[in-house]
C-alpha cells in the first residue's frame, strides 16, 4: 500500500536524509510552524510505514585502514532475485545489495574487502550461489545528498545529482530527481534520443519509481519525480543532466 506524503512529511524527510545525527523534532519544527511533537509522530508513522527505514552511517572505508569497495554488477534468474538478493547480503564484506526489476545486471552487489584477495573471495562466493557475475569494478567515490523534490519550496538545490559513485577507472555515475516540467517527462527513452534530447552517449543504468527499480529500455516513459541513475560517457555532465531538469534549473 502506498503512503502519500505530505508537505510536512516531505520536508521531515529531506532534512533527516541531509544530517539525520545533527537534526532534532524541534530543529524541523521550527522551520515548519509546528511542533516537535507532531514532528516526532510523523516520523513515528514514516518508520511505521517502512518509508524511514533505519538510520545509518555513511563511512570511508578506504580511510578505514585503506579498505577497497567494490560494486559487482550481476545477473540472476526473474524468480529467485529476492532470495538470491538475500543469500547476497548474508556473505561476509557484503554491506549493500539493488534488486532491478527486469534485464540483465538486475542485481548489483557493493562489498568491501581488505585487499584484492578479499574481494576474490566474495566474487566466488556470490559464484557458488549461481548468480552471475557481469562486470566488477572499484568505488572510489561515493557521494549521497538529499532529495531535492523534498527541499523547501523555492530552495536552490547545491547540485542536481542527488548522488554520485565514481568508479576506479574514473567513470562517473550520476543519480538525479526528474522535475515534473523537464523537457523528457511523458517522453519514451527511445524517442527522447530519436529526437536528440537524450544522447546515444548517456547510458541509463535504473530509474526508481514509486519505490520500485525499473530497468529502463527504449520503450521506459519517464515520469516527473522519476530517480534515474546514469552514466554519460563522453558526455559533460550539464548535458547528461539537462533533459531531465526544469529548463531554468538545468545546470
Amino acid at each position: 500500500m502506498t503512503y502519500r506524503l505530505d508537505e510536512i512529511d516531505r520536508r521531515i524527510v529531506h532534512a533527516l536524509m541531509e544530517d539525520a545525527r545533527n537534526t532534532s523534532a524541534p530543529m524541523i519544527a521550527e522551520g515548519l510552524n509546528v511542533s516537535a511533537g507532531t514532528v516526532r509522530n510523523r516520523i513515528d508513522r514514516l518508520e511505521e510505514a517502512g518509508i524511514i527505514q533505519g538510520y545509518t552511517a555513511t563511512v570511508d572505508f578506504e580511510r578505514a585502514g585503506g579498505r577497497l569497495t567494490s560494486l559487482y554488477m550481476c545477473t540472476v534468474p526473474a524468480a529467485e532475485r529476492e532470495r538470491l538478493a538475500l543469500a547476497a547480503q548474508s556473505i561476509p564484506g557484503v554491506v549493500n545489495v539493488r534488486v532491478l526489476m527486469a534485464g540483465r545486471r538486475d542485481l548489483q552487489v557493493v562489498a568491501v574487502g581488505n585487499d584484492t584477495r578479499d574481494l576474490r573471495e566474495i566474487a566466488r562466493s556470490l559464484s557458488e550461489l549461481d548468480i552471475q557475475i557481469e562486470d566488477e569494478e572499484l568505488v572510489q567515490t561515493e557521494i549521497r545528498s538529499s532529495y531535492a523534490a523534498f527541499a523547501p519550496e523555492g530552495a536552490s538545490p547545491s547540485e542536481e545529482a542527488t548522488g554520485l559513485v565514481t568508479l576506479g577507472d574514473g567513470t562517473e555515475v550520476f543519480e538525479v530527481a526528474v522535475s515534473e516540467r523537464a523537457p523528457i517527462v511523458g517522453t519514451s527513452v527511445g524517442d527522447a534520443r530519436g529526437d536528440g534530447l537524450l544522447s546515444e552517449r548517456v547510458i541509463l543504468i535504473s530509474i526508481e519509481r514509486d519505490g520500485q527499480i525499473v530497468q529502463p529500455s527504449d520503450e521506459t516513459v519517464v515520469r516527473g519525480d522519476d530517480v534515474v541513475t546514469l552514466i554519460p560517457q563522453d558526455v559533460p555532465k550539464d548535458e547528461a543532466l539537462e533533459a531531465f531538469l526544469e529548463s531554468d534549473r538545468a545546470p
